[in-house]
């Protein structure tokens, strides 16, 4: 099995700010958004031209305070070559937390709580 990090999460307070900071301190531009259509989420995925990983800032309409990483409100993620393979041993070490079916996703948990998006390949 080979894993590779494709995207950070991060939660913003101020999207516009954050994209204002994350363009002019790093070059990350938006590449890509998604808006729920009640307007409850917005997620932009910014990169640069040097690698195909990206940061994804979510701005959550509904989220009343300043965000503590304790939250868990942000993930890593690993695109993985063997999707079932890879579930299977997850499932064997008893770390899978979350999963999406309708997405074809699932989230494991490591020690300290953190979790970790598991993705299949892009066909």
């Amino acid at each position: 099995m080979r894993f590779r990090m494709v995207h950070e999460n991060y939660n913003v307070a101020d999207l516009d700010k954050s994209l204002a900071f994350y363009e002019k301190a790093l070059g990350l531009t938006e590449n890509r958004r998604s808006t729920a259509d009640d307007g409850s989420y917005i997620i932009v995925f910014v990169g640069n031209d040097e690698t195909d990983y990206e940061l994804e800032l979510t701005w959550l309409r509904d989220h009343p305070d300043k965000y503590d990483i304790g939250e868990e409100e942000f993930h890593l993620a690993f695109r993985v070559d063997d999707f079932e393979a890879a579930h299977k041993l997850h499932e064997e070490m008893d770390c899978i937390c979350y999963e999406n079916y309708k997405m074809g996703l699932y989230f494991i948990k490591d020690p300290d709580g953190y979790w970790l998006e598991i993705l299949p390949e892009r066909k």
